[in-house]
């Protein structure tokens, strides 16, 4: 910029692309981060940006982050949807509610619950982007409070095909959080010598000979710099010389340098411009004694702030922040308690600023806070909530307040997903209090925070420290610990985890806790127990346990008290179905406001039962529910967990182009040598999609990887899973001999009896590698078994490699039942390598093969949110009931519609319904 204009100098490229995004047509949504250093203009491009999209008839909506309401839940968010609340009644009513709440507009708030205040934005802004075409304007998104942040990221990422542009700024070469991957950047670079030359030209006074080369020389590009470093010259030529004497930063120079001029206006001035550094809200203006324009004239006529009809602005964040540290604490001290006291209708925003002038601890002030707190926690801010309760907890006179005040924030930074928080704080209860209790919960929140951290072995030594500890009074948290510790085990899968979680257990069942107790009946040990044991030793106890996992669902104990952890436990024991209709109910409880964040977990057990049972496409939405869950929650594991289910869909479908990026997002995502879980299903999908494409000898090395050259699996569980799969890939490129050494080793770890399901992929296993003559009992064996068909791919893997070796060796009327049957499994999966592989066997054997009538496929040209749009439209929901479903936007759900028509040979949405209830769809809820 130059001096007071709006002109940009230097910035060609930068604005063509910022105009192309606003320029008309305004057909699909689009999102940019611009990402840059303080002083390179980032603002100047948005504000030129948003000049652009009001040339071109769009609507501007803007919010700018600021370092004073960091901490004030939704603060960013509101200033952004002000002009529009209004529109907010016409939201679906639990999104309406969820705003309001979050705004704190509601007498009576529902429930807080982040994926719905994301999706209710989302809806707002693609209403308005309806009406006419949107522009979005964040700045300085480093200081937005992370409520809003959430928000936005979480909106950003489901913008498709709204008439909506996101632009944002952020201070630095690292996105804000929530918007890291995926989405567009531009980053901002110093200006060129030349362009920056021009712009120091273009100043009011510029310097000129060896000056100009030194500010040149000093300012490196920064346009913000080069300015105030003329603007400096013109008012003391002498500072140059200040300079080489004493180099600074970049940043510290223009510090250094707007606190000089601060230093020199009117005593009126000084105190009115530490008040507006000290409100940073234009909006408070006619409220603060002493705050006008005319005591803040001065300040403006030398560049330090701009008035305009909102209020005072400073000329840049740094200004503000120059201003603010220029002043000694007392001065500061008293322009809080001004503001403070200005804002007694606004409860947060008066604790905040007493608290800011306070260094002296005050059990009034940290109650304040602690009132904050909970009506922060209320709006669903509780990243705000907890940062309120940290701050009161420095206040409080009494260690016992000040600890048990850390705690309670430590437990609101949990659901917050920031790890390395939670850990600190809880470590600092650890220094203040002898309380074995708050000791207790404090050290269990720092085994939360290490197993987030991908700190799984520090996790679990403390986590069973925790459960040995708390066992003779508090079973509650004992139980608690050592199913964390369990959910450990099931994520590494590394045998020395696995006895230390046994041993605990065997600790636990040693003590006598009777019936239990009010707030931990013995029922609840139960279903506790059925998850450590099963985590720890999935195969080998299963003739023990699955009966016991039987009786404990079949309704004559009364209802579940975690039927989330009991059917997760069924999932890993390979009862399948159990799995499906107990994880099923879990959802249905959690699927509440204010509880949502806990379905991530029974989503994870539930999308890999439903794939199991051959429920795919019920798995993909599984998935994509799971996904939007993860970003609203920050749950890394969880979205993880929703990509490999995807990606595993995809290469059973043969949809090959999908897996290696959903792979490399996992593997970004997750720590797979901590993780080994994740690391077997990424070795075991990508096998599969070798193996969809018939590349033996890759799929082979892919599922080599599962097990050591010894047999010790990768992972206790999901190794396992993969033995049919490997024997094929293996069979399949001659290497019959490695193949069955590596399995007959693998397979001897296990104890007898490790259930029908792996039964059969050994068995599967064991006739592939077999010497022919010897084949068919292996095959045969496990077909004779019905329970094998509650895994239908499998079972029709099976069949298909049966029927194969009884077409070799001449057994056609044998095969062709077995091999037609296997056919008809694989159509109705959609699983079209192996769909072709079956045509291919049955010609073989002589048989016609005729292409499925089009009627009962119909809906398999779509994709699985645009199916599952078809099915909720074909029974009668509009575009806005089911976008409140699936967490769309009504204009996303439309376009899905309008793609899918052509797809299904129909006009419109009126001949949907007729089209669903001819479909044959076995998956969709049985």
């Amino acid at each position: 910029m130059t001096g007071e204009d709006t002109t940009v100098v230097g910035r060609r490229a930068e604005l063509s692309r910022l105009r192309g995004l606003v320029a008309p047509p305004h057909q699909e949504s689009r999102v940019l981060l611009l990402v840059g250093d303080p002083g390179l203009g980032k603002t100047a491009l948005l504000a030129e940006a948003a000049r652009a999209a009001r040339a071109a008839g769009m609507r501007v909506l803007a919010t700018t982050g600021r370092e004073s309401e960091r901490d004030l839940a939704f603060a960013g968010l509101h200033q952004l949807l002000r002009p529009v609340l209004d529109r907010v009644a016409g939201l679906p009513s639990r999104q309406a509610e969820a705003l309001r709440g979050a705004f704190g507009l509601s007498a009576d708030p529902a429930p807080p619950d982040p994926l719905l205040t994301g999706i209710a934005v989302l809806t707002l802004l693609s209403g308005l982007s309806d009406e006419r075409p949107l522009l979005v304007v964040v700045d300085d998104t480093q200081w937005l409070d992370r409520a809003s942040l959430d928000a936005l990221a979480f909106t950003a990422r489901r913008l498709e095909s709204e008439r909506l542009v996101l632009l944002a700024g952020v201070r630095g070469p690292v996105p804000p959080a929530g918007f890291e991957r995926d989405l567009p950047q531009l980053l901002l670079r110093p200006l060129s010598r030349a362009d920056a030359g021009l712009l120091l030209d273009a100043q009011p006074c510029p310097p000129y000979g060896r000056l100009r080369e030194q500010v040149l020389a000093q300012a490196a590009g920064n346009p913000l710099a080069l300015i105030e470093l003329a603007r400096m010259i013109a008012a003391d030529p002498d500072a140059a010389h200040r300079w080489t004497a004493e180099p600074l930063p970049l940043t510290g120079q223009l510090t250094a340098i707007m606190a000089a001029q601060y230093a020199t206006l009117p005593p009126a001035a000084r105190s009115a411009l530490l008040l507006a550094a000290a409100a940073d809200s234009p909006d408070l203006t006619t409220a603060i004694p002493g705050l006008s324009a005319d005591a803040l004239a001065p300040a403006e006529a030398v560049g330090l702030i701009r008035l305009d009809t909102p209020g005072p602005r400073f000329a840049h964040p740094l200004t503000r922040s120059a201003v603010y540290h220029a002043a000694a604490f007392a001065e500061r001290a008293a322009a809080h308690r001004l503001v403070a006291d200005a804002l007694r209708d606004q409860p947060d925003r008066h604790a905040w600023h007493l608290a800011a002038a306070a260094l002296e601890p005050d059990e009034e002030l940290a109650t304040l806070l602690e009132d904050s707190a909970a009506q922060a926690q209320r709006r669903g801010g509780a990243a705000a909530a907890a940062r309120a309760l940290e701050r009161a907890a420095e206040l409080s006179p009494a260690d016992s307040d000040r600890a048990r005040r850390l705690l309670a924030a430590a437990d609101l930074a949990l659901p917050a997903g920031q790890a390395d928080w939670v850990r600190e704080l809880a470590g600092r209860v650890l220094t203040l209090t002898a309380d074995p209790e708050l000791r207790i919960a404090a050290r269990l929140d720092i085994g939360w925070s290490l197993l987030w951290s991908n700190r799984d072995a520090d996790a679990i030594d403390t986590l069973l420290s925790v459960a040995a500890e708390a066992a003779p009074k508090s079973p509650a948290i004992a139980w608690q610990a050592t199913w964390m510790a369990a959910t450990v085990v099931h994520q590494t899968g590394l045998p020395e985890v696995c006895a230390k979680a046994r041993a605990a257990l065997d600790a636990l069942d040693a003590l006598d806790f009777g019936d239990g107790s009010e707030d931990w009946p013995a029922a609840r040990a139960d279903e506790y127990r059925l998850w450590i044991r099963a985590c720890t030793d999935p195969f080998g106890e299963r003739a023990d346990i699955v009966p016991r996992l039987r009786r404990l669902t079949d309704g004559s104990h009364g209802p579940l008290f975690d039927p989330g952890t009991v059917g997760a436990a069924a999932w890993v024991l390979d009862e399948t179905e159990l799995a499906v209709r107990v994880l099923r109910e879990a959802l249905s409880r959690l699927r509440a406001p204010g509880v949502r964040g806990a379905s991530g977990g029974v989503l994870s057990a539930l999308e890999w039962a439903y794939v199991d049972s051959g429920r795919w496409d019920d798995a993909l939405a599984a998935a994509r529910e799971a996904g939007d869950i993860a970003a609203a929650y920050k749950m890394e594991t969880v979205a993880g967990s929703a990509d490999l289910t995807t990606a595993v869909v995809a290469a059973l479908r043969g949809d090959h182009e999908q897996v290696a990026p959903l792979l490399a997002r996992v593997r970004a995502a997750v720590d797979t040598s901590e993780y080994r879980g994740f690391a077997a299903r990424i070795w075991q999908a990508a096998g599969l999609a070798a193996l969809a494409q018939g590349d033996h000898v890759t799929a082979y090395a892919q599922f080599s990887q599962l097990f050591a050259a010894d047999g010790t699996p990768l992972h206790h569980h999901f190794s396992y899973l993969a033995v049919a799969d490997l024997a094929a890939a293996g069979a399949r490129c001659e290497r019959h001999l490695e193949a069955r050494t590596l399995l007959e080793r693998a397979l001897a770890l296990l104890k007898p009896a490790p259930g029908p399901r792996l039964e059969q992929l050994t068995a599967r296993a064991c006739g592939l590698l077999a010497e022919p003559d010897e084949a068919e009992a292996h095959f045969a064996a496990p077909l004779a078994d019905p329970a094998g068909d509650a895994w239908p791919f499998e079972r029709a893997q099976l069949q298909l490699d049966y029927g194969e070796w009884l077409r070799r060796r001449r057994r056609i009327n044998d095969a062709k039942p077995v091999l037609a049957t296997a056919l008809e499994t694989f159509r109705r999966l959609g699983a079209a390598p192996w769909t072709r592989r079956a045509e291919s066997e049955l010609r073989a054997c002589g048989v016609p093969v005729q292409a499925p009538p089009a009627a009962p496929g119909a809906l398999d040209g779509l994709t699985a949110q645009q199916r599952e749009i078809v099915v909720l439209a074909g029974h009668g929901l509009t575009n806005g009931e089911i976008a409140d479903r699936l967490f769309l936007s009504p204009r996303t759900v439309a376009s899905h519609l309008y793609r899918s028509y052509p797809k299904l040979g129909i006009a419109g949405r009126r001949q949907l319904r007729a089209l669903i209830d001819g479909q044959s769809t076995p998956q969709a809820g049985g």
